[in-house]
């Protein structure tokens, strides 16, 4: 076990309104656990409970107090822990193709990590990161309603192009399509899936990887497609009959 000076520092961000009770924590929790049993430090934040204004783009981060935003907010608590963090976990629903809102707006107010002045990094334009700020790792952890995996493209190709921005390694993303099967799956498979989420916490630390193997067995699927619409429908037919929405 690592020395509490040597540990990983991990800060973890949940953009689930539902917080510790929705489909995405259902991979989140056990990829934490797994993190903390390969000795890693992990914080763990929601922002449901954050209060975190969106970025107003006016650069007084950049010009006039360099490194610090002027609004009076959770962001002020939050980015000195983001840059001295190891390796950050953004864990988010997919909303229409994409990161939920204030996922996105907590992403947008990492701009003061950044300098104003430009640099060519591998043939690319990228702003120049501010001196003390950690390089590290970051990963995803996302889930989607619908069936494919391919759903989940627009968001990868986000959550790359970021880390990219940051001089950050992207290092994989723990991917669970057809989530509320989760709910009602054979209980064998949920385990597995957990399992999975877990050993890929634990290989991030021990390791510095995740392997695509462990990454497959979290996204695996649960139920045949045509199964899958089936019980979402049924669900909701119930559902509004019940309500009285529908003959």
């Amino acid at each position: 076990m690592l020395s509490p000076k040597n540990r990983r520092k991990i800060i973890a961000i949940n953009a689930s309104p539902k917080m510790g009770k929705g489909n995405t924590s259902l991979i989140l929790t056990p990829f934490i656990e797994g993190l903390q049993g390969a000795g890693a430090e992990v914080e763990l934040f929601y922002t449901e409970k954050l209060n975190i204004n969106s970025c107003k783009g006016d650069i007084s981060c950049w010009v006039k107090t360099p490194g610090e935003c002027f609004q009076d907010d959770d962001m002020k608590m939050l980015l000195p822990k983001l840059n001295q963090a190891d390796i950050w976990v953004f864990a988010t629903p997919l909303y229409m193709d994409g990161l939920t809102g204030p996922m996105k707006i907590l992403i947008d107010r990492i701009c003061p990590s950044a300098q104003p002045f430009m640099e060519l990094r591998d043939g690319h334009n990228f702003h120049v990161i501010r001196e003390g700020v950690k390089a590290g790792k970051i990963v995803l952890v996302a889930n989607c309603g619908f069936w494919e995996l391919d759903n989940f493209d627009p968001t990868l190709s986000f959550m790359k192009a970021f880390s990219r921005n940051v001089m950050r390694e992207f290092s994989g993303a723990l991917l669970r399509p057809h989530g509320p099967a989760m709910r009602f799956a054979k209980g064998e498979k949920i385990n597995e899936i957990s399992a999975a989420a877990k050993e890929a916490g634990r290989q991030l630390v021990a390791k510095g990887r995740i392997s695509s193997e462990t990454l497959g067995a979290v996204s695996r699927e649960l139920l045949p497609l045509d199964h899958y619409i089936q019980g979402i429908n049924q669900g909701f037919e119930n559902l509004l009959r019940s309500r009285g929405l529908m003959d």
